[in-house]
């Protein structure tokens, strides 16, 4: 029996599986060492994932999640789940990139990206990561992420670039204020979720020529800056994992085909695969 999770910053999906066959999904909140102590972490597992598994051994972890991408981040995960698990075996902790690769391409090569709160993407060569284009997190990169597309959504709206319209409706259907967002993205910790919980507000108004062209734009910048920089990429079909991608998938469509990019698979979550290539 394994356990394999799939944590992004927003949630964390567990799934306990024998023989290739689902057993058991539990969902915890996002678990990422780039902003989380050791001790947060292993309080989330202690309180949110033990008192729902069925067992506590298991034959193997696979961690696979945001943040995960350094040695030392890579260590504090380690040390959370074996402070609580017991496991015969191996204990992987890799990043959410490679989740999505392995989920996406299985043992076949390809790109692979993740567009949900943050934004990722690689070259993969059907075991391991080749390249990566780092993502540089939602202040500095994280082109069509749910936190971008919060962060330029709410700019917009402030510097009354959108339409006196979009912006009242904003306000009153989150109920917020300028200063409330000052606070929370300021003040406040993962601003980054924050602005990504705001994101939907552009599919529900998509049709808005203003939001239209505020995603399709975010989903340009993200192939030009990070796609385009791997070799070969014209030939090779570019798949996505996450919701951002998956429920925006026709303006995907849109900015791919504007930028000479072959669209492959869009699912929102690497779990299934993830359970046939660790099966």
């Amino acid at each position: 029996m394994i356990l394999i999770a799939d944590s992004g910053s927003t949630k964390t999906d567990w799934c306990v599986v024998e023989k290739g066959e689902l057993v058991q999904q539990i969902f915890t909140k996002g678990t990422n060492p780039f902003f989380q102590s050791e001790e947060e972490i292993s309080n989330e597992i202690a309180t949110a994932l033990l008192p729902e598994l069925k067992t506590d051994e298991f034959d193997a972890i696979y961690f696979y999640g945001a943040g995960c991408g350094f040695p030392d981040k890579i260590a504090i995960v380690h040390r959370a789940l074996t402070k609580h698990l017991k496991v015969k075996g191996d204990v992987e902790v890799a990043t959410d990139m490679l989740a999505a690769a392995r989920g996406l391409c299985g043992r076949e090569a390809g790109i692979a990206c993740i567009m949900g709160t943050g934004s990722n993407s690689c070259y993969y060569d059907g075991k391991d990561i080749v390249t990566n284009v780092s993502p540089l997190g939602f202040i500095l990169g994280d082109e069509g992420s749910g936190a971008y597309l919060g962060k330029w959504m709410v700019g917009d709206l402030l510097k009354n670039q959108m339409t006196l319209e979009l912006k009242e409706k904003f306000l009153k259907q989150f109920d917020l204020t300028p200063a409330d967002m000052f606070h929370r993205v300021y003040r406040k910790p993962f601003p980054n979720r924050f602005l990504a919980s705001l994101s939907p507000f552009l599919s529900q108004n998509i049709n808005e020529p203003c939001v239209h062209e505020l995603v399709l734009n975010s989903f340009k910048a993200f192939f030009k800056r990070n796609i385009m920089q791997y070799d070969n990429y014209q030939n090779l079909k570019v798949n996505f994992i996450g919701s951002v991608a998956y429920y925006y998938k026709d303006v995907l469509a849109e900015a791919a085909q504007a930028m000479g990019i072959q669209l492959g698979t869009i699912i929102q979550s690497p779990m299934e695969g993830l359970i046939k290539y660790h099966a």
